[in-house]
């Protein structure tokens, strides 16, 4: 009879068993040799799960970087513009009505006068410093002379951080060397020739009397005095001008005309409101080609004498 232990034998023996039924270790299968050009992968986390996450980071950060970059450069753009091209500003007073009105904006052309000259009918911004001050008569420093450190001056004024800074608005109306007087049938004449502002201001006028020189509270015959302007505002009421500070300062030409270097730029277009929206072209009456005419006629006047004087001494000498 068969014994126990060699029933519960089995028939077959597994591959890691010997025939005595003890299991074997088995060899581990043999693994591929690693390519030094390969980095290995972490033992910790796998380097699958590991590069989506430093590659979105990697995003993020750019994209930070370039915002920042444009944001920066456009600051800059925006500045240069303000400073050397183009630069909007507010009217911030009734001084050129019905022209231009409180609160009006307009667009000031900085670049125009480094291509032409300031012409009669110009509605100009200049600077108070160095010329009239701000609006309560007190000086302002004038801007530096040194290049980089008025350019300095300007950056820091067209952001809103120079608060010592009043600018004018005003239209031209002598030029250097023009003989301005004040007034032939209620009109300005520039150089003997009458400048006809009708369309444009605002009458003189007292306590709602309009004057009798519609053109001028006060009587006035001037020369402007080379390198500076004559300017006045369309409301010649309610102007401070050359024709009121000649008044105030006591006939001096110096206080009541402003230097051709300070005038920051021509104001040529209202942008707001909309119901004025539209350029700001030279009045026709400044177009007269006798206002031209008149210096030169002028200046010959002048030389003839001269030229007479010459003549003769030839002659004698002949």
């Amino acid at each position: 009879m068969p014994d126990d232990q060699t029933m519960d034998q089995p028939e077959l023996t597994s591959a890691g068993q010997s025939e005595q039924g003890q299991q074997q270790p088995q060899a581990d299968p043999p693994q591929p040799e690693a390519d030094p050009g390969q980095p290995q992968a972490d033992s910790g986390q796998p380097q699958a799960e590991q590069e989506p996450v430093s590659a979105e980071r990697k995003k993020g950060g750019g994209f930070v970087r370039q915002t920042l970059t444009i944001l920066v450069a456009a600051a800059v753009l925006t500045l240069l513009l303000k400073i050397f091209i183009v630069q909007v500003y507010v009217i911030p007073s009734a001084s050129m009505e019905n022209t231009l009105m409180v609160n009006d904006r307009v667009l000031v052309n900085k670049l125009v006068y480094h291509f032409r000259g300031i012409h009669r009918g110009d509605i100009i911004v200049f600077s108070g410093a160095g010329t009239w001050g701000d609006l309560n008569g007190q000086p302002i420093a004038p801007l530096p002379s040194n290049p980089v450190e008025r350019f300095w001056d300007q950056a820091l004024a067209a952001i809103g951080l120079r608060a010592d800074t009043t600018d004018y608005i005003k239209r031209v109306i002598g030029l250097p060397g023009d003989h301005v007087a004040c007034c032939t049938d209620g009109n300005i004449t520039v150089n003997g020739v009458q400048v006809n502002e009708s369309s444009f201001i605002i009458p003189a006028n007292y306590g709602g009397t309009q004057a009798a020189d519609p053109a001028s509270l006060e009587t006035f015959n001037i020369t402007v005095p080379a390198g500076r302007l004559w300017v006045m505002g369309d409301n010649r009421s309610d102007s401070e001008d050359s024709m009121y500070r000649y008044t105030e300062y006591h006939d001096s030409l110096m206080q009541s005309t402003i230097p051709e270097n300070e005038v920051a730029g021509r104001a040529f277009f209202i942008i707001w409101p909309l119901s004025q929206f539209g350029d700001l072209p030279i009045p026709g009456a400044f177009e007269q080609t006798a206002l031209n005419a008149a210096p030169a006629a002028a200046g010959l006047g002048l030389a003839a004498p001269l030229l007479i004087w010459r003549w003769r001494r030839r002659s004698e000498r002949d």
